[in-house]
């Protein structure tokens, strides 16, 4: 089976995109406090602020993580300390519990791929020990776990909103406890056209949107001949030793584990805001639980590889689609060379994180395929993922070890 295109690997716009109301899990924006942000970790690095975290505090980090996720503890002056997580990647509470105490300003934890843990024990923990709790909810927008909305058991909880909407830039700081300080500022025009303007050459480029793409053709090409002299400029000043331009948007946009504190305060685009309002979230979500449970039906018979979680709760809405597998190097080449999408979350740890640390962690850097399922794939782009996977599996598995 032969895919159209290249598949999008995280939400694109499209009409679609607005279709759909009702009721559905709760969100993170629902809190009664939100700021919405350009991206997680500047919400992360707000938070640990809002908690007064400072030069010689420590945090505690589990070691499964994303690298982006440290850069704001060291922006604080803190020292990020690394407890370790189960197979299924919930928090080992004896290991955490044995490095809480003085010294200790907060606790990151983690709802990954957009399965909510239980945090209650977690809370009573910090509670005790006068530690702060931040839920990172960046792979969990939107869920329930035993009625307790995602983000309600922390002082605050952080998002990545782009990782679930169709938006170029997007993150949220909200609380359930706390009112949030600050007013948070814009970034300026060239912020607000870039992140309109990168949503939608996002949907462009996998083939959505072809009648606004045709309408927007010759202002886009001139957008670029104009971005491409200010970039040129900004390498021509920095030679000079002028520095560097001011980046348009944040490097969270662009992929990169980078932490700036100039977009500390500022509020995410217009554009972004207003996809997030308009947004049909029922089909956000039920699109994304009915996408996880197709693949892995597809999936179920194929050799060499275990889901991470044994069922999909009903309070759930997956992020992606996490397969362990057994051979994943094999894998991995033959995944890339199919031009399949994929993020290989942890595969990297921060320098000092190792199998001593939490062997755990670094298995599951190892091991896990996270493979997209979200709202905006089209059924022929599902089911040329779901075929290219399995057969990808098949391969790796008959080859010799």
């Amino acid at each position: 089976m032969t895919a159209p295109r290249a598949i999008p690997s995280v939400p694109v716009l499209s009409l679609g995109s607005f279709a759909g109301s009702g009721a559905t899990l709760p969100a993170l924006d629902e809190a009664p406090a939100v700021q919405l942000v350009t991206s997680g970790r500047i919400a992360i690095g707000m938070a640990l602020r809002a908690l007064g975290v400072g030069a010689g505090d420590r945090v505690l980090v589990p070691a499964y993580h994303s690298l982006s996720m440290i850069p704001p503890v060291h922006w604080c002056g803190a020292e990020a300390v690394f407890y370790r997580v189960h197979p299924d990647t919930t928090a080992d509470l004896d290991d955490l519990a044995g490095k809480l105490g003085p010294g200790v300003k907060a606790v990151i934890a983690t709802h990954f791929f957009g399965f909510p843990q239980d945090l209650r024990a977690l809370r009573t923990l910090c509670d005790a020990h006068g530690a702060g709790l931040v839920e990172d909810c960046a792979h969990c927008y939107f869920g329930e776990r035993d009625g307790v909305a995602v983000g309600a058991n922390g002082d605050y909880a952080i998002g990545s909103s782009m990782k679930f909407f169709p938006i170029f830039e997007g993150g949220c700081l909200v609380s359930h406890r706390h009112p949030l300080p600050g007013v948070l500022q814009g970034a300026g025009k060239g912020f607000e056209a870039k992140a309109a303007l990168g949503a939608l050459e996002a949907g462009f480029g996998h083939g959505r949107l072809p009648v606004l793409r045709a309408t927007l053709a010759l202002p886009l090409r001139l957008k670029t001949v104009l971005w491409n002299r200010v970039k040129a400029r900004g390498r021509a000043g920095a030679s000079l030793g002028a520095g560097a331009a001011t980046a348009l948007a944040p490097s969270s946009s662009d992929s990169s584990f980078d932490f700036d504190p100039r977009w500390l305060d500022r509020r995410s685009s217009w554009f972004s805001r207003a996809v997030l309002r308009r947004a049909g979230r029922a089909r956000l979500v039920e699109g994304r639980r009915r996408h996880y449970l197709e693949l892995e039906r597809a999936l179920a018979s194929a050799p060499g590889w275990q889901p991470l979680f044994a069922a999909l709760p009903a309070g759930a809405c997956p992020w992606v689609f996490p397969l362990l597998a057994d051979h994943p190097d094999a894998l991995f080449e033959r995944l890339r060379a199919a031009g399949v999408p994929m993020v290989r979350f942890g595969a990297s740890l921060w320098p000092g994180v190792d199998a001593g640390v939490c062997a755990n962690s670094v298995a599951l850097g190892q091991r896990l395929f996270g493979l997209p399922v979200h709202q905006e794939l089209r059924e022929s782009e599902r089911a040329w993922l779901a075929a290219t996977v399995r057969r990808a599996l098949e391969d790796t598995a008959k080859a010799p070890a």
